[in-house]
């Protein structure tokens, strides 16, 4: 929980023995146990590099490729009957959000902490000639949020009609930019799309 995926590659090949490389100085792991860490999974033949300082626990973890990485909240509810004291305390704890259900506190705290943790982006449609809907935003990965990933989240046919997109928002350099289909976009942005006639 709360753990990113080990930032080293692990690709298996036909002969040629362990290859591995360390990009930054490594005090947990050397040629032998990467050697020996391979072996018991039956490996010989495998190119290693680690690009930071990783343990064997990482290296195993991207062997068995099993592993699932998953942000976590820990919601304290009933902080209205804590002193301040025991409300400090929990300061102290990482990934947490102070709670009361009863009395709705923080609610919307929780709920921006949510949104922080799942790595969302809020795109708003315009359509030509109106306002901004900002009631139905297109939700779009951290990861994947290119004006082509905009379109095939509304149409997959938009993408083939595609001639270019109005953009305003944090990723606009000005106010409307036109912009192309790789384009990055921010979150809270409102797009217009311009279709071949």
């Amino acid at each position: 929980l709360n753990k990113e995926p080990p930032n080293l590659t692990f690709r298996k090949k036909d002969k040629g023995g362990i290859n591995f490389v360390s990009t930054v100085a490594n005090t947990h792991l050397d040629l032998d146990t990467v050697k020996a860490i391979c072996n018991e999974y039956r490996i010989h033949n495998a190119d290693i590099t680690l690009k930071y300082d990783a343990t064997a626990d990482d290296l195993i973890d991207v062997i068995e490729g099993s592993r699932i990485y998953m942000p976590c909240i820990y919601a304290v509810n009933k902080i209205d009957q804590i002193t301040l004291e025991e409300l400090e305390i929990l300061d102290k704890l990482p990934h947490y959000c102070p709670i009361s259900a009863h009395l709705e506190w923080n609610l919307d705290g929780l709920l921006e902490k949510i949104w922080e943790y799942l790595d969302l982006t809020r795109i708003y449609t315009k359509p030509k000639g109106l306002n901004p809907d900002y009631e139905d935003p297109v939700i779009l990965s951290s990861k994947r949020r290119t004006v082509e990933d905009f379109c095939n989240r509304i149409h997959k046919d938009m993408v083939k009609q595609f001639k270019y997109a109005l953009v305003w928002g944090s990723s606009a350099k000005h106010k409307p930019q036109r912009v192309g289909k790789e384009h990055e976009l921010e979150d809270e942005d409102v797009v217009q799309i311009i279709k071949k006639v």
